[in-house]
């Protein structure tokens, strides 16, 4: 519930603001929501007994047993999502299109949706990494977790670095702004998915070797 009720205040700031078209609030959303995603991960893996882990380990191996947890992360982290995407209607934030040529209401409620499940995986992946089986300390695992959210950040504004060091939540905001190319989008889709992706490879690397 913490998690939870930490978006919900976060959205709740966000959205007092101001009123906005869908698909640029959703954006910031999504941006808003990655560290709040990583941070559920990082407690739903936590609370999982080392003893049960273990004979999980026994019982059905490695790999199921790290999917297990990812899969149960990524559910509850849709959950959260998708009452991310309900939110803003509830407290007056978003409104629909009042000038010629601006997407209607469903076409930004869809990309908002985009938006979300690509921060997702990646939050998934840096809650996962923070987890306690792989920092072994409470300490570490929240330096990992604010570092790797702040370092999403950071370089998402930087331009001095190479921007595939962090997952593309700012670069999904600015492009929701304005008109979405079809070959921007599948290029942020594979960004987000590719970067997950070496995320999780680490932490199934190490999780192997702490087992």
């Amino acid at each position: 519930m913490a998690p939870v009720l930490a978006g919900l205040l976060t959205l709740g700031v966000l959205y007092g603001g101001g009123r906005a078209q869908p698909a640029e609030a959703y954006g910031v959303s999504a941006v808003v929501l990655f560290p709040v995603l990583a941070w559920q991960t990082k407690i739903l893996l936590d609370v999982e007994p080392d003893v049960q882990r273990r004979l999980a380990l026994v019982a059905v191996g490695s790999a199921r047993e790290q999917a297990a947890g990812l899969v149960a992360a990524a559910v509850a982290g849709l959950g959260l999502v998708m009452i991310a995407l309900v939110f803003p209607w509830l407290v007056g934030g978003v409104t629909g299109p009042s000038l010629p040529g601006e997407r209607s209401i469903p076409a930004g409620v869809a990309l908002g949706l985009w938006a979300h499940l690509l921060a997702l995986p990646g939050a998934v992946a840096l809650g996962a990494l923070a987890s306690r089986v792989i920092t072994r300390s409470a300490g570490y695992g929240v330096a990992v977790l604010t570092s790797g959210a702040v370092a999403a950040l950071v370089l998402g504004l930087s331009k001095s670095v190479a921007p595939w060091l962090a997952p593309p939540l700012l670069p999904t905001a600015r492009a929701l702004v304005g008109p979405l190319p079809g070959s921007t989008a599948l290029l942020l889709t594979a960004w987000a998915l590719a970067w997950a992706a070496v995320v999780l490879a680490g932490y199934a690397r190490a999780r192997t070797g702490r087992a």
